[in-house]
């Protein structure tokens, strides 16, 4: 079968199947996109618990046993993070051409083998090969398709869809003591072995639930009624917006993608450093360093509430922008803090931002561009927002190398931040063809 032309989802479904999807949503009296909504917000979750909240605690244990540098640990994390942003456009065209269902399966197979493979390492050769699996099997599994098949199943609701599916993300931040907890008391080879039966055994069932769109099945987003009716044999559901090469040439994209890549530094840079910088120069145990790590991330949770309030009633750039200004204070407590007070109060005003601000970035894509070819367009945005995700980790562990000391880091960051405050401002509403969404 060919694939579907540019703008469209395909053939719809017979009228059995459709009517099958139909008394799911009647019985249990909830839109199908909302079932989404909770699967991707257990799937992220359960990326977020296992690598991006936890590598910092794994990062003091692969330090103390090898004796790398914090450069050569966090650049694995970074490396993982590239080569997943770089497959963006290819798994744009992916999830466009086979279904995200399918992408996420290959993904999560390859991020539980990761696992397997990172918990038999002996070499830095070793420990980049798994991560190198893991960033594509995050990636294929994890954050970018989940938000690519809601930004197509909402449009009105679109902000507080991908903030509750963010939630999970956030949530699963309270359980970086569980995991400090058995890398303490198991080690970290079990930990990495657990962690991987994990995503085959929670994450491959949850991955069952996704559909591309809600048009094929004689739906509409948001759970609204269909505007034109979808027959048996229609050849497939238009959609508006901009093609991607139309999207590229435009200033709001290459804006709004170098906000989000600063933003991303931020969020690498302490994702991985944190615990670092709270064990090794503030002489915190790992257990309360954390418990700190834990609460950034139970924080982002409340972000993410307001954004998905806010986030559809107000111009999402600029609350992305005011975000940008939070984080950038947070990066100054950071400097000045010198007890775990202050440092857990700068951490938390990182993690509220970064709650606020997360989620809208794609629902600002869409809103801007349309869901035309919103699988590309967002596949071209992550290989440009990776040179934040790979460049944070590396320039604050480089900068602690060489200087002894986490503050001037921080400092770089905080200016990272401004420089993402302006280019959210700036981002302008390109023109959108009008097309009706259903016809």
């Amino acid at each position: 079968m060919s694939a579907a032309p540019p703008g469209r989802y395909g053939d719809p479904l017979p009228q059995s199947r459709r009517g099958s999807l139909s008394l799911i949503t009647r019985t249990r009296g909830v839109f199908f996109g909302w079932w989404i909504v909770a699967a991707g917000s257990l799937l992220q979750g359960l990326g977020g618990v296992l690598v991006l909240h936890s590598f910092g605690a794994y990062f003091v244990y692969l330090q103390a046993e090898f004796g790398w540098s914090r450069t050569l640990i966090s650049g694995a994390i970074s490396v993982a993070r590239v080569e997943s942003g770089m497959l963006g456009p290819l798994q744009g065209w992916l999830i466009n051409r086979i279904g995200p269902r399918a992408v996420m399966n290959l993904g999560l197979l390859a991020f539980g083998i990761g696992f397997f493979v990172f918990s038999r390492i002996d070499s830095a050769v070793g420990f980049y090969f798994a991560f190198f699996l893991i960033g594509v099997g995050s990636s294929f599994g994890g954050f970018l398709t989940v938000n690519i098949v809601l930004a197509n199943w909402f449009e009105r609701q679109r902000a507080r869809a991908m903030s509750l599916g963010a939630m999970g993300f956030s949530l699963a931040g309270l359980l970086v003591p569980l995991v400090a907890w058995s890398l303490a008391t198991t080690g970290w080879r079990t930990t990495a072995l657990v962690s991987g039966i994990l995503v085959f055994l929670v994450g491959l069932p949850m991955a069952q639930v996704f559909r591309a769109a809600p048009e094929p099945y004689g739906l509409a987003p948001d759970g609204d009624p269909p505007r034109t009716p979808v027959a048996p044999g229609t050849p497939g559901v238009q959609v508006a917006g901009l093609t991607a090469r139309e999207a590229l040439r435009t200033p709001a994209f290459w804006l709004l993608t170098s906000g989000h890549t600063s933003a991303l530094f931020a969020v690498a840079a302490m994702t991985v450093h944190l615990i670092p910088y709270l064990v090794d120069q503030r002489q915190i145990s790992i257990e309360v360093a954390a418990s700190v790590a834990a609460a950034m991330t139970a924080i982002s949770w409340v972000g993410q509430l307001l954004g998905g309030q806010i986030g559809d009633r107000f111009e999402k750039r600029l609350v992305a922008g005011v975000a940008m200004l939070g984080h950038t204070l947070a990066m100054i407590v950071m400097i000045l803090g010198a007890s775990l007070g202050p440092l857990a109060l700068g951490a938390c005003i990182h993690g509220l931002c970064w709650g606020l601000r997360g989620p809208l970035m794609m629902a600002v894509r869409a809103e801007y561009f349309g869901r035309r070819a919103f699988a590309t367009i967002e596949g071209f945005a992550a290989m440009v927002t990776t040179i934040g995700l790979f460049f944070g980790p590396v320039v604050m562990g480089s900068i602690a190398d060489l200087t002894g000391d986490y503050r001037a880091g921080f400092g770089f960051i905080a200016c990272m931040t401004l420089i993402g405050f302006v280019c959210f401002v700036l981002a302008p509403r390109p023109a959108m063809p009008s097309l009706p969404e259903i016809g």
